[in-house]
C-alpha cells in the first residue's frame, strides 16, 4: 500500500518532494498512526541541509518530529484497545533499557533516537511510533497537540533541571520563538519574576520585562544594566546568547541551554564561572513524565501555544522556505 509523503531524498530543500511512498506496518510494541497534522522544526533543517544533530538522518527520508492523529493499527503486544485513540507522538525515542531509562530519566538515555531523523517521521498520512509514545491528546486538537510536545516537555526539563521556585528570578533568552513563548509562560506559571530577552520586539506580557536586542554584545550590556539573574534558561541556539546570559547569573546561578543549532560556539569566563560558583547544563530532549505534565497543562487551560501559520503538506517545502519569518508562533503542516 501507498501513501503521501515528505521524503528528502538528497540534502538541501530542492531535495524534498511529496510524493507517493511506501506505507508502513507497525512491529512489535509500534502503532501506526493516521496523521492529522505535524510541525516544523529546526532540526528539521538541519536533516534537509546535512548539518550538526541532522547528519544524523540516513536519506531518503521522511521529516516530521511531532506528529498528532489517530491509532488505525496497532503491532503485536500493543492493546487493541487504543485502536481509534487520538494521540501525539513524543519526537525522542529512548532506548528502555539503560541506567537512565530504568531510573524514569528518558531525556538522558544515551541510545536515544529521534522521529524523522534516525527514522521516518509524520510529515505524511501515516507513521509508525513506539506505542509508549503516543500520548493520549485528551480531547486536545491535532494541531495544539503538535505545538505542545516537542517545545514544552524540554523547557519543563529545563526548568526542572534548574530547580526554578518562585523565589527565583529568571531570564529566558531566544524568548521570541516557539520554545521561548512556553519558557516565559512556563516561568510565570511557577511565579518566577521574568525577564525574556528577544532579538525582535516582543508582545507586551504581564509580569515580563523585556528586553530587545540585535546582538550578543549589546545583550550583554543591557542585562547587566537588568540583572543578576538567579536562573538563564537559553533557547535560541546562540553561543554568544547563552554567553551572555551566564555572565548576567548572579552568585550561585543556573544555566540551562535547550539549543545549540544556530551557533555551537561558546566562550565563558572560566574564573567568573566557579568563583561565583555558577552551574551550567544542557538539555536536550525530555522525559515521558516531563511529557504529560505539558499536555496537563496546556489541557486545563494554563498554558496555550501559540499557532503562527498553517500550511496544507504540497505546500511543506514553501513552509520550510518561509520557517522563520512567518507570524510568531508554531508553524503547523495539516495533513488531514
Amino acid at each position: 500500500m501507498q501513501m503521501r509523503a515528505a521524503q528528502l531524498r538528497v540534502n538541501g530543500l530542492d531535495g524534498l518532494r511529496v510524493a507517493e511512498a511506501p506505507r508502513p506496518v507497525p512491529g512489535p510494541g509500534e502503532v501506526l498512526l493516521a496523521v492529522e497534522a505535524v510541525g516544523l522544526n529546526q532540526l528539521d533543517l538541519n536533516v534537509i541541509a546535512g548539518l550538526g544533530p541532522g547528519r544524523a538522518a540516513r536519506l531518503p527520508r521522511v521529516l516530521g518530529l511531532d506528529p498528532a492523529g489517530v491509532v488505525v493499527e496497532v503491532g503485536e503486544g500493543v492493546d487493541r484497545s487504543r485502536l481509534g485513540q487520538a494521540v501525539v507522538a513524543k519526537p525522542n525515542i529512548p532506548c528502555g533499557d539503560c541506567s537512565a531509562c530504568a531510573r524514569g530519566h528518558e531525556a538522558d538515555c544515551p541510545a536515544q533516537t529521534v522521529l524523522g531523523v534516525h527514522r521516518d517521521g509524520g510529515a505524511a498520512e501515516f507513521v509508525v511510533v513506539p506505542a509508549r509514545n503516543a500520548f493520549d491528546r485528551h480531547g486536545l486538537d491535532a494541531a495544539t497537540a503538535s505545538a505542545t510536545v516537542h517545545s514544552l516537555p524540554i523547557v519543563i526539563n529545563a526548568f526542572d533541571a534548574a530547580g526554578v521556585t518562585a523565589a527565583d528570578r529568571v531570564l529566558v533568552t531566544g524568548a521570541g520563538g516557539t520554545l521561548g513563548h512556553a519558557a516565559v509562560a512556563y516561568a510565570r506559571q511557577l511565579g518566577a519574576r521574568v525577564v525574556a530577552a528577544s532579538r525582535s520586539e516582543l508582545p507586551r506580557v504581564d509580569g515580563v520585562t523585556q528586553v530587545v536586542t540585535a546582538d550578543a554584545a549589546d545583550l550583554v550590556a543591557k542585562l547587566a544594566e537588568v540583572g543578576p539573574f538567579d536562573v538563564a534558561i537559553d533557547v535560541s541556539g546562540h553561543g554568544g546568547v547563552i554567553a551572555a546570559g551566564i555572565a548576567a547569573l548572579g552568585w550561585g546561578g543556573r544555566a540551562v541551554f535547550c539549543s545549540a543549532s544556530v551557533d555551537a560556539r561558546l566562550e565563558l569566563d572560566a574564573r567568573d564561572l566557579y568563583l561565583r560558583r555558577k552551574q551550567v547544563r544542557g538539555v536536550a530532549s525530555a522525559d515521558y513524565e516531563h511529557v504529560r505534565r505539558a499536555l496537563r497543562h496546556v489541557q486545563n487551560g494554563a498554558i496555550a501555544p501559540i499557532i503562527g501559520s498553517r500550511h496544507p503538506l504540497d505546500d511543506i517545502v514553501s513552509a520550510y522556505r518561509g520557517f522563520g519569518t512567518s507570524p510568531r508562533g508554531k508553524v503547523i503542516i495539516d495533513v488531514a
